[in-house]
């Protein structure tokens, strides 16, 4: 397994539209544990290929609290089939958006399908957190980023914020 770059905002990658996968290969198997590897190694809860510059429809997830034995989940081709009408509001961070937290309101409850590790079709109801993160993941996978639910100054603010922190680690 291998740690792999996160991209940042305003990376016009992260804007891409990712394309779907065949089925799961180990091609496909290989590219989720690196992907988890970099997730951890941020350390986050969760990531999206795109975040890593490959443009395919596959996200890594881990939920489980520091100190719980992982809960990993692997998601090929996810797909919201149906969305609750309550929302909920949680205030989300991202990767690729490193030390920015706002607030996000999104349907309490999805229902989703996707194949696995394995390729196996699953079908299930999420909620609270897990709701949360596959709706913001997913997002990714359409080229939208959190930040694009805020408002224009807020969404600008944050860019600053990110490009500034690059720029003084890179000493560029």
């Amino acid at each position: 397994m291998t740690i792999r770059p996160i991209l940042t905002v305003p990376d016009p990658v992260l804007k891409q539209v990712s394309k779907p996968i065949e089925n799961v290969t180990d091609e496909t198997r290989a590219l989720m544990d690196d992907m988890l590897e970099t997730m951890y190694a941020a350390p986050g809860i969760g990531l999206a290929a795109i975040q890593i510059g490959v443009p395919l429809n596959v996200i890594v997830m881990d939920l489980a609290r520091e100190g719980d034995q992982p809960n990993v989940k692997y998601f090929a081709n996810p797909e919201i089939l149906e969305t609750a009408e309550d929302l909920s509001t949680y205030e989300e961070g991202c990767l690729s958006i490193p030390d920015v937290f706002e607030s996000v309101e999104r349907p309490e409850k999805v229902k989703l399908t996707y194949l696995d590790y394995d390729g196996k079709r699953v079908t299930e109801w999420c909620e609270g957190l897990y709701s949360t993160c596959i709706q913001h993941e997913m997002d990714h996978l359409k080229g939208v980023v959190f930040i694009d639910y805020l408002s224009r100054l807020k969404r600008d603010r944050a860019v600053k914020k990110v490009q500034k922190s690059n720029k003084l680690k890179t000493g560029i």
